[in-house]
């Protein structure tokens, strides 16, 4: 098929721009013909350097563009839900990064919307379109592992980004922005999620204390199907980008991730040492290449969505429930 999806993005800010440039150089059928940011020079500079036909500061002057066929929201997440509720008003096709919102209300009032305009809503969760992930599910399925009974989780960042970034009001805070990257994998894995429980500290940035947010933190769910699982989440990793997830079952255990980037050991003298992964794009730019690319497909082919809305609510539920467990400091239930 020779048609070309017609692509706007909102937000040009980290992960922004290296969407944009996936859009240009990397994703097949697909037509980056227009930007948005806030910051007006930010959109207009990259349009110019990148030559990109059309650009805007404001979201709503680009979702009203008849050119623009699909959005791809990454944005803030406090600015998630009016995108998605315009782009759905629009008749747009929809791609959202994670988390989907702040807040349940938000969330399911786009979710409502979404249903109401019968428009292509896909979900941005890129670790089930990386290739280790998506061995473990194929491995799940196939009943190699027998039951999943355990699911453990470990997600570090090597340091913490700004305070800016960091502050829960923009962010969701350390589980929304950070666990539910695990908490879809878990239920993707395991199934539903019936509670939470979660204990977290600043124990590496007190700083981090004044926008009220924690860098460590270790959470534990109980499936609903009576499978257990505990995620680990740090800011300060330290020595590297650390992503690494393992499913117990009544068969074997399945094991996802790595540590070293270059397929290389030092070997001298009293001491065998390697790399590590220095950051996100590193370890999961094939895997956003991917997941932008099976949106396209999906469009161009008539496709469902393999993440759907439902997918956003639903981790969503789970980790404002695990904030809130971290908060009030006992058990909630999703």
């Amino acid at each position: 098929m020779n048609q070309r999806i017609k692509v706007g993005i909102v937000g040009l800010g980290r992960l922004g721009k290296l969407y944009a440039g996936y859009f240009l150089r990397q994703i097949h059928q697909a037509e980056l013909v227009a930007v948005a940011d806030i910051q007006e020079s930010v959109a207009q500079s990259f349009a110019t350097a990148h030559q990109v036909p059309k650009w805007y500061q404001h979201h709503q002057d680009l979702l009203a563009d008849k050119h623009v066929q699909a959005v791809v929201i990454v944005s803030p997440t406090s600015t998630h839900r009016n995108v998605v509720m315009e782009a759905a008003n629009q008749g747009k096709a929809i791609f959202c990064e994670k988390p989907l919102s702040l807040s349940l209300q938000e969330a399911e009032e786009m979710e409502q919307r979404v249903a109401q305009k019968g428009v292509f809503f896909q979900m941005g969760f890129m670790r089930r379109f990386d290739k280790g992930y998506m061995a473990a599910r194929k491995k799940i399925d196939e009943g190699i592992i027998g039951h999943p009974i355990v699911f453990k989780s470990c997600s570090r960042d090597p340091f913490r980004p700004s305070l800016e970034y960091l502050d829960p009001r923009h962010s969701g805070g350390l589980i929304v922005d950070c666990a539910i990257h695990d908490i879809d994998l878990a239920r993707w894995y395991m199934g539903e999620v019936r509670s939470v429980y979660a204990v977290g500290r600043n124990l590496a940035y007190p700083e981090m204390d004044e926008i009220g947010d924690v860098d460590n933190a270790i959470t534990t769910l109980s499936f609903r199907n009576g499978a257990l699982g505990v995620i680990d989440n740090s800011r300060s990793g330290v020595f590297g980008y650390d992503i690494r997830t393992e499913i117990l079952g009544t068969k074997g255990s399945l094991q996802v991730g790595y540590i070293r980037e270059t397929p290389l050991l030092v070997l001298t003298k009293g001491e065998v040492s390697h790399d590590t992964v220095p950051y996100f794009m590193e370890r999961f730019g094939q895997a956003y290449v991917s997941q932008l690319q099976n949106f396209v497909d999906n469009l161009v082919e008539g496709k469902e969505p393999p993440i759907r809305c439902s997918d956003g609510l639903a981790n969503l539920k789970v980790a404002l429930a695990a904030t809130r467990a971290l908060q009030e400091g006992h058990p909630v239930e999703v």
